[in-house]
């Protein structure tokens, strides 16, 4: 009966149990001392209290390929191979190297076409009306009889671009010397393009057109027009705020004019001058660095600069232009000062000579960039002085020794 019982228990009967049912217990002492050849985990006690003992030494290689299958002794190393044979195995599968990118499709032609279809009207002269404040003036220079004559061989080539006017008639944001051509070549109409702007695209429209493709341009005119330009885009929103919004609507209207945005704050500042000392730098009596100079002077003092330029008849260098700056700023300018400012001696260096664009348009074509007639200039000055006495040569080297 003993014998049966410690067989259905699970323990091995290599030998016959002893009478007394006594002996039956000891091979119970075996998994005791066998696990002192290996390491034990802590919970020794574990066969006893799960009512089956655990097989010691080594376990099969079925229980070290299941997890938690190597006994109570290799709890801990079952998930640091599961956790290698995932890495080896299904990581990979999960994870394959990420395709190449797929080469970006060319980006396709815009449609340039208005959602409401733009009609060429021809409309009378007198419904036309110049644009509110527009900083160019309409001339009749060789220009205007040049495209005058082109109108009257064969009409006007381009439409004018114009809106509604609230007071009735239209608008003009583009073509005011096509109107004034139209008018001096006899014709009572012009084409025209018909569209509804806002303030703020009217103005960039006009300022564009006119800048783009006007062949000769006052400082005057540009000064204002890239002040309305800038106006415009500051008002329609940029990001940033404070000194940051204005930065970024000055680099907006450069890149609009192919300049840096501290060269449009500089043109900025011409606005500020007087309507005398505007004429003298639009007649090229004033140069531009002076200019943007005097430009930062109170007002007042401004027209006494002017009365002085003009009784002077001499331009202000740009170190005369700032000492006269230098002295508003600390209130030490006055008429008498101005005066004996603009009399001093200027330097060599500071000597400017200043031929407009209408003086040079004389002269040469339209289609002549500075450079070109800078070169040319300065060709027709070495022919010059090569047909001029040798006495004039030698003098110039005796000046240059006595200095």
């Amino acid at each position: 009966m003993s014998h049966q019982t410690a067989h259905e228990d699970g323990i091995p009967a290599k030998t016959p149990a002893p009478e007394g049912g006594q002996e039956w217990e000891k091979p119970q002492k075996q998994p005791e001392q066998k696990p002192r050849r290996g390491r034990r985990p802590k919970n020794k006690e574990a066969p006893a209290q799960g009512g089956k003992p655990k097989r010691m030494g080594r376990p099969p290689k079925a229980e070290k390929q299941t997890p938690g299958g190597g006994g109570a002794g290799k709890v801990a190393k079952a998930p640091k191979q599961g956790k290698a044979a995932g890495k080896s195995g299904p990581a990979k599968e999960e994870a394959p190297p990420p395709p190449a990118p797929a080469p970006e499709p060319p980006p396709q032609p815009k449609d340039a076409s208005r959602a409401e279809k733009e009609e060429i009207v021809y409309l009378d002269l007198d419904q036309l009306h110049p644009f509110q404040n527009h900083p160019f003036g309409v001339r009749d220079d060789m220009e205007m009889k040049g495209l005058v004559s082109s109108v009257q061989a064969g009409g006007v080539h381009q439409p004018a671009l114009v809106r509604p006017r609230e007071g009735g008639g239209y608008e003009i944001i583009a073509g005011h010397r096509r109107q004034r051509a139209s008018e001096l070549a006899g014709y009572k109409n012009m084409p025209c393009i018909v569209r509804n702007m806002t303030d703020d695209e009217a103005v960039l429209a006009m300022t564009d057109d006119n800048l783009r493709h006007r062949e000769t341009i006052l400082p005057s005119e540009k000064a204002a027009a890239l002040k309305q330009q800038y106006e415009a885009i500051k008002h329609q929103g940029t990001r940033g705020d404070g000194a940051d919004l204005g930065k970024l609507s000055l680099d907006k209207v450069g890149e609009r004019n192919g300049m840096s945005g501290k060269t449009v704050q500089r043109y900025i500042y011409l606005n500020d001058l007087v309507p005398e000392l505007k004429q003298f730098m639009d007649g090229g009596k004033l140069s531009f660095t002076p200019a943007v100079e005097i430009s930062r002077i109170r007002l007042d003092h401004q027209k006494y600069i002017a009365v002085s330029i003009e009784g002077q008849q001499s331009s202000p260098s740009k170190a005369q232009a700032k000492k006269l700056r230098e002295m508003d700023e600390k209130n030490q300018l006055n008429p008498d000062v101005i005066d004996a400012v603009l009399s001093q001696e200027k330097k060599k260096e500071d000597f400017d000579v200043i031929i407009s664009s209408a003086e040079l348009a004389q002269y040469f074509g339209k289609d002549k960039t500075p450079r070109e007639m800078k070169d040319q200039i300065m060709a027709l000055l070495g022919e010059w002085k090569e047909k001029q006495p040798p006495e004039l040569g030698k003098g110039e080297k005796k000046t240059d020794r006595e200095k």
